[in-house]
């Protein structure tokens, strides 16, 4: 099933961060294109570094919550801590949308409740799928044309 997964770093050495992520993500899942890197100004959260941000479009088989464990597990491996709400990271995999399925539960919620109010997310997602489609929500190039974080 195709998963669109939204990649992000900020301390470290960001561009070697998403390298690294998407790598792993290449040996659990068969990842069919990555977005260009682009740099974008925290969204919320403390003051912090710039984020450099990725999606990545690949294939997988798992079901959703395993996948969502797969890329949690990743963000583990590579440092990443949860002490501070929106605050810096040194990587950072969202979930965004996986093939049709509509989830609400406690521990994931399909498609991402905010990707489309994220610029970082829609931009680099609109560049390697021209006619995506966030479901309950439309169009990623229609979303683009509206006031996005």
């Amino acid at each position: 099933m195709k998963a669109v997964i939204a990649l992000g770093a900020n301390i470290g050495n960001p561009q070697e961060n998403l390298d690294l992520a998407i790598a792993l993500l290449r040996e659990a899942t068969d990842v069919k294109i990555v977005s260009s890197y682009y740099s974008t100004a925290p969204v919320g959260g403390p003051e912090q570094p710039d984020y450099l941000n990725a999606v990545v479009i690949v294939e997988s088989e798992l079901p959703a919550k395993d996948l969502l464990a797969l890329l949690n597990g990743i963000e583990t491996a590579m440092g990443r801590t949860r002490e501070i709400h929106w605050g810096p990271r040194v990587i950072d995999l969202d979930l965004i949308q996986y093939g049709g399925l509509l989830v609400n539960d406690e521990k994931l919620t399909l498609p991402h409740p905010r990707a489309h109010q994220r610029r970082f997310v829609l931009a680099p997602w609109l560049e390697i799928e021209p006619e995506a489609v966030l479901l309950t929500h439309g169009r990623i190039s229609d979303l683009l044309k509206t006031d996005l974080e």
